[in-house]
């Protein structure tokens, strides 16, 4: 990276700023995640490479400018890793998953405390720019752990059928948006009550998706025919038989 960001270096590389590889940054980020849900671990490899680069980049331009270098990055996250798992490294017990996360949080919030760093409130640290279903899975994850929470799933499933019937009464636009967004917030509640993470299942269900039209388009392709040109009651004929191969 030092000889492609150096004067004589890529004119390409030479023109990026921490804006422009952000988006490169989520793009690798998903494309590990694609190799993992398909277990191509030849991929895996090359992407996990791809994904490295992008703190490597980052870390060229921080030091190009005199702020860090990637080896501060690295020793960060050592001396993180090390703060935070007492129970390894020094004399804490923690015996279970949930024992562990608890004492994380106490001591990122020690830490934050030590900063001078202001309490940003239960929800304030969850990342604006997550993916939404992420972003709600964490902020009913956390006003759920402080008491705020229905008492069991059913009484979810009876706020979805709820929120069903507001929707179906909205009639500007940006109230169906609301009615919508609302629908798809409980919709993140109820897969934390079965253990579910919604981002996950949605990007399963898009797989699955893809699968069963991708069965349908070559069905229809063996007869010399397209979708658009194909009626729904046909390309249901398909999409049921892609369905009982699945």
């Amino acid at each position: 990276m030092e000889q492609l960001r150096a004067p004589d270096g890529c004119p390409w590389d030479l023109e990026q700023n921490y804006d422009s590889l952000k988006k490169y940054l989520v793009e690798e980020a998903y494309e590990v995640i694609e190799a993992i849900d398909t277990k191509d671990f030849d991929q895996l490899a090359e992407e996990l490479g791809d994904l490295l680069l992008q703190p490597v980049f980052l870390a060229q331009i921080a030091k190009e400018e005199g702020r860090f270098t990637i080896n501060d990055s690295l020793n960060a996250i050592n001396e993180k890793l090390i703060r935070r798992h007492p129970h390894i490294f020094g004399t804490g017990v923690a015996n279970t998953a949930d024992e562990v996360k608890q004492r994380w949080d106490e001591i990122k919030k020690q830490e934050n405390v030590k900063k001078g760093k202001q309490a940003e409130g239960l929800l304030g640290s969850i990342p604006r720019s997550m993916p939404a279903l992420s972003e709600a899975r964490e902020i009913s994850r956390r006003a759920a752990k402080a008491g705020f929470d229905w008492e069991n799933s059913q009484q979810v499933i009876d706020k979805l059928h709820e929120e069903v019937e507001e929707l179906s009464r909205a009639e500007s636009q940006e109230k169906k948006e609301g009615e919508i967004g609302d629908l798809l917030f409980v919709l993140v509640n109820l897969a934390r009550f079965h253990g579910v993470d919604p981002e996950e299942a949605l990007r399963k269900t898009n797989t699955k998706f893809r699968q069963r039209f991708s069965h349908v388009e070559k069905r229809l392709e063996e007869q010399g025919r397209e979708p658009e040109t194909s009626t729904v009651s046909e390309m249901e004929l398909y999409w049921q038989e892609a369905k009982q191969k699945q």
